[in-house]
């Protein structure tokens, strides 16, 4: 079954050089991991509105093959180092969810 990781940016970025480094080690690496682990960006910094609750600074969603997939990808030392940056730079909320069978 697909999996989603979603992430919400829940404040304005506050360090900006670090959000470029992140964005830097991301679009290294980007081509080996959509191979490597079966990404399918869906979303990307795209205008939201919310309809219930508060909306996001901005919102990802990505698509795997599976939660492993998703969870590979999150853990995968590459990502990690490339996350320290992310957490830098401002409030975040991260999540995998299951999807629906194809």
């Amino acid at each position: 079954m697909p999996a989603y990781i979603i992430v919400y940016r829940e404040s304005p970025v506050t360090n900006q050089a670090a959000i470029d480094e992140y964005s830097r080690r991301n679009r290294d690496n980007a081509s080996a991991s959509q191979e490597k682990f079966g990404i399918r960006p869906l979303v990307v910094y795209g205008a939201s509105d919310a309809l219930e609750g508060s909306n996001p600074d901005g919102i990802v969603m990505l698509q795997f093959p599976t939660v492993e997939d998703a969870r590979a990808w999150y853990d995968s030392p590459a990502y990690q180092e490339a996350l320290a940056y992310r957490k830098e730079a401002a409030d975040w909320r991260v999540v995998i969810v299951e999807g629906l069978p194809g």
